[in-house]
């Protein structure tokens, strides 16, 4: 006996369509923050007591900038799709949901610019 409706298994989509994309959008955000941050924090440690000038030249090159704002990226994407989950279990009252998933998603989409914005101001000098 299926708890889907005669339309729902006719289309294949469960109720809400969108469960699995966010699912595997979480899980794919999170196997590539493991080398990205395990990358991160070699290069603060390798970089620990080194002077400003030399991590700003080291920020300067393009391999690390370029993992610098992939990894910025994909854990603010991360991050929202974990409190998005958070909220939509949490919060009842649909209006209230509605406005903190907006402002969710504007918070991170302006921090992750900031971020990538501040990355890219150390690559390319001020």
């Amino acid at each position: 006996m299926s708890m889907q409706s005669n339309l729902g298994r006719v289309r294949g989509m469960g109720s809400a369509k969108e469960g699995v994309s966010h699912w595997w959008m979480q899980r794919l955000t999170a196997i590539a923050l493991v080398p990205l941050l395990l990358w991160f924090v070699i290069s603060i440690i390798a970089h620990a007591g080194a002077g400003h000038a030399a991590v700003v030249a080291w920020m300067g090159q393009p391999v690390p900038a370029i993992l610098a704002v992939l990894l910025v990226a994909a854990g603010y994407y991360h991050a929202q799709l974990g409190m998005q989950v958070v909220i939509e279990d949490y919060v009842h009252n649909e209006g209230v949901k509605f406005a903190i998933l907006i402002g969710l998603k504007l918070l991170t989409v302006l921090l992750g610019v900031a971020s990538v914005f501040a990355i890219l101001k150390l690559a390319f000098g001020a």
